[in-house]
């Protein structure tokens, strides 16, 4: 017998339609609406014990409700279930609102969460279903090398997470906070070097001696990828306390600058350009910022990206503003795990564009770090220019000055976006300043006292 409400409906239907009255109260309603506004849905068994309508939940982000006694949930082997859906007995429907009352704010919003990394992470796409599986199998085979379930059911997942780089939770930079570990406080300088040193004065051995005097510096390596060698170990600025390594072998691309290097000992990796003109004190606040945010790019020459609607593709800007989406790694500092990503977990097609255009390494790793963390990199203090200034006689044109230099990375940027099928850059306001930085107060109240003496 149909309802008041039915009946009442059934009045008004055109009578010659092909329409019944429970056709036209179901199609009031867009399904797909009601799914991604809700909160619960019911995943009733299907034609056996799994439903496709699972998979739509999952996506939808609403916590699963299921139906299905004894199903077993896709990677159940490796992916807690319990902290993204609910399990109600098919057989006591009556039972499933009071269930769903009993759950408070906080359990809702972890589950919701939840269910949108378990989602992105190994069920958005084909691909990845079929990653997550070669991955289980992988663990499955290789026990020694297994990933910890923390691994699997935490941002960023364990597709990101190669059992190769190291099998301690210690050791990735996302689950610092979680394991109350103390970040390293000690840096490993990698100077990126392609220019000929002829003189002591050279902007490289300026940039050696500046960042010698950090009490936090714990080894300089310098890639030489210059087709001149290096300077005699004779001509190397001396009495610097810390010992400087010039790699020369097998530098054979741009990318090298990331790769994981076996001397690499510390976590924290500050990445130089030669020409950078950091202060020691702008050096040792970026560390300082870098441990609060050890899965993030910190640093200070910032860039942002924007979308062409005239030419229909992503583009990249270089102009200065307040909003930016990228720190370059001409004076960026960044946790070492990412070396061996960028090493071992890129897709062949992205770190190829880089080697063929010998360009847009520091554009990749942002894009890498992004996402994998979905967060935006930080900035640190309002300084614009960080590069040694060319001399105005000189005829030397640097790369970066080059119209086509900034022509390539326009097209790198879209490449990226597309490969990935996404654009992970995020944009950020964010900008991190020393206490006291610019307030009216002597100077010799401030830790990071040569910041505000430098040109910005």
């Amino acid at each position: 017998m149909l309802g008041p409400r039915i009946m009442k409906l059934h009045r008004y239907i055109d009578h010659d339609s092909q329409m019944t009255p429970i056709d036209f109260e179901v199609t009031r309603y867009d399904y797909k609406k009601l799914l991604y506004n809700a909160t619960f849905c019911l995943v009733p068994r299907g034609r056996r014990l799994g439903s496709f309508r699972f998979l739509e939940v999952l996506q939808a982000g609403c916590i699963p409700v299921l139906l299905s006694n004894e199903w077993e949930l896709p990677f159940s082997e490796v992916i807690d279930w319990n902290k993204a859906a609910i399990w109600a007995d098919e057989r006591l429907l009556f039972q499933v609102p009071s269930i769903v009352r009993s759950i408070s704010h906080t359990q809702l919003l972890a589950l919701r969460q939840q269910t949108q990394f378990l989602w992105d992470t190994y069920f958005s796409s084909v691909e990845k279903i079929v990653l997550s599986t070669l991955e289980i199998i992988k663990d499955r085979v290789s026990r020694h090398l297994s990933r910890d379930l923390v691994m699997w059911n935490t941002q960023p997942g364990a597709t990101w997470l190669l059992p190769e780089y190291n099998d301690s939770l210690a050791s990735f930079p996302f689950f610092y906070p979680q394991l109350g570990n103390a970040v390293g406080e000690r840096f490993t300088a990698v100077i990126y070097a392609t220019t000929p040193v002829t003189l002591t004065s050279s902007p490289l051995f300026k940039l050696i001696r500046m960042i010698a005097k950090s009490a936090y510096i714990h080894k300089m390596i310098v890639i030489w990828h210059c087709d001149v060698a290096p300077p005699s170990s004779n001509r190397w600025p001396a009495d610097l306390g810390v010992p400087v390594l010039v790699k020369t072998r097998n530098i054979k691309t741009i990318g090298s600058r990331f790769y994981p290097y076996q001397e690499i000992e510390t976590d924290a990796v500050f990445s130089f350009d030669e020409d950078c003109i950091l202060t020691t004190d702008e050096i040792d606040f970026a560390l300082s910022v870098w441990r609060e945010f050890p899965e993030r790019i910190v640093g200070y020459p910032a860039r942002s990206h924007h979308w062409d609607e005239s030419k229909k593709r992503w583009s990249y800007s270089s102009r200065w503003s307040n909003e930016y989406s990228m720190v370059l790694t001409g004076a960026a500092i960044y946790h070492r795990y990412y070396n061996y990503l960028y090493t071992y977990g890129l897709s062949p097609r992205l770190t190829n564009t880089v080697d063929d255009a010998q360009n847009c390494e520091d554009i990749l790793l942002n894009f890498l770090v992004s996402h994998v963390t979905k967060l935006p990199p930080i900035k640190v203090t309002q300084r614009k220019q960080y590069r040694e200034a060319l001399l105005p006689n000189s005829s030397k044109t640097m790369p970066w000055t080059d119209a086509f230099h900034f022509a390539q990375r326009q097209i790198c940027i879209d490449t990226f976006a597309n490969i990935f099928g996404y654009m992970p850059l995020i944009r950020s306001k964010t900008r991190m300043d020393p206490i006291l930085f610019k307030d009216p107060v002597s100077n010799l109240r401030k830790k990071y006292k040569q910041i505000e003496l430098v040109n910005t």
